[in-house]
């Protein structure tokens, strides 16, 4: 089984739709950096943002590691576009481990982790995974994505909600 690596948007997005435990569910252990917690928690405590707070109670509950990146190791990976420093951070870290999976939606830092050979998924894929799994029928999956599409406060495309739900019924 990967070590699986979480940014912050996947893990905002599924507290938004209170979905976190399919992270568990899927993968068992699920690692943030601290930059990643840091964003995802803190910065989203001090702005008052509920899901935060659901992250950070999460985390405790289960206590799931939160990885401190080594300066060396960030200062190593130089990527080729700008990314934020939770992705920095986490695609750093996962270029150190043999076997990883890194759940990312920002659709630049996904086209660089890719360049880099680092396996990725969306909050989409994650959902898609619990599908295929039997941990969600269809129909939540269709309300999930229409949700997630629906929030101005979560940036999925209604688009790739569409087409991927319409594959998913055509399988």
């Amino acid at each position: 089984m990967p070590t699986v690596l979480c940014d912050s948007g996947p893990l905002i997005a599924l507290a938004k739709v209170g979905r976190l435990r399919l992270l568990l569910d899927l993968w068992k252990v699920v690692h943030v950096t601290a930059e990643v917690y840091q964003e995802a928690v803190a910065l989203g405590c001090a702005l008052g943002a509920p899901d935060a707070l659901t992250i950070r109670l999460f985390w405790q509950k289960h206590k799931l590691p939160i990885i401190g990146v080594a300066d060396s190791v960030l200062a190593a990976y130089q990527p080729s576009i700008t990314l934020d420093p939770g992705e920095h951070a986490t695609f750093a870290h996962a270029m150190t481990l043999k076997d990883v999976l890194v759940l990312v939606d920002d659709e630049d830092a996904r086209t660089e982790a890719r360049r880099r050979g680092i396996p990725v998924r969306g909050t989409l894929g994650v959902l898609v995974e619990a599908y295929r799994r039997a941990l969600l029928s269809l129909p939540e999956i269709e309300f999930l994505f229409n949700e997630l599409s629906a929030r101005p406060d979560i940036w999925i495309s209604a688009k790739l909600c569409a087409r991927v739900l319409k594959s998913l019924r055509s399988e």
